[in-house]
């Protein structure tokens, strides 16, 4: 059986707790950190760099996220996995040389991944499949958190698994970011996504303590996958059992 993974995005953590944050989130069952970083170039605003993830790289085991929401992210590809990332996104629209970036991740031992902006077309990883081991789509326009989910993404999510199947590359797994709750969890469970990066909406709820919200997004996540593994299409069945 496949498995669902939610990733914390660390940069809607309490800076002034991290330690604190990262073993509650460790202790609610976090699959993954998922870690943003911005340029204020690429996207309209300014986040961590590897100062940060060096530090959680420190106190956890779990698998380090770097999303590089950044211009010219060839400059920055090598201090990242240096800094203990275990995979390493770029965005499809920062570079005009992705296949050589992606050969680059992938020969530095780390999981490769792309993510693509809400108004990007899935065509544009055809000729890159084989270099890949994540696609992360947007669900939300890149920058800043607390925004609303973007409804197409679902239909995305959809056509992506089915392109994945039909192309020999069931392998890669589909990750969102952007307003993941658990009503967007079910949809995108139900469209073929395992990866669900959480922050303001799903994981770090005002008042609410965040290895319990994780704990409760993962069990309503999973009564999702019973449901669709009873009532869903055969495709989909197939895919999740794996």
């Amino acid at each position: 059986m496949r498995q669902i993974k939610i990733a914390p995005s660390i940069m809607c953590a309490d800076f002034l707790h991290l330690e604190r944050d990262i073993r509650r989130l460790e202790k609610g069952g976090a699959g993954l950190f998922h870690f943003d970083v911005m340029d204020g170039i690429f996207v309209p605003n300014i986040t961590m760099g590897t100062d940060i993830l060096k530090a959680v790289r420190a106190i956890t085991r779990l698998p380090l996220d770097a999303h590089l929401m950044i211009s010219c992210p060839e400059r920055y590809i090598e201090e990242f996995i240096k800094a203990g990332s275990n995979i390493v996104c770029i965005h499809a629209e920062s570079t005009v040389h992705l296949d050589r970036l992606l050969q680059i991740i992938k020969k530095s031992g780390v999981k490769s991944a792309v993510a693509l902006n809400p108004s990007t077309p899935l065509n544009c990883l055809k000729y890159v499949l084989d270099k890949l081991d994540i696609i992360l789509i947007m669900a939300v326009n890149p920058g800043f958190a607390g925004q609303a989910f973007i409804p197409s993404t679902v239909e995305k999510v959809r056509e992506l698994r089915l392109m994945l199947q039909e192309n020999g590359a069931e392998h890669i797994e589909i990750e969102v970011d952007g307003c993941i709750n658990d009503s967007t969890i079910a949809m995108l469970l139900e469209a073929g996504a395992n990866i669900f990066v959480g922050g303001t909406s799903g994981v770090f709820i005002r008042g609410m303590d965040i290895s319990l919200a994780l704990l409760q997004r993962y069990k309503n996540a999973r009564k999702s996958l019973e449901k669709i593994c009873r009532e869903g299409d055969e495709r989909l069945k197939k895919w999740w059992k794996g």
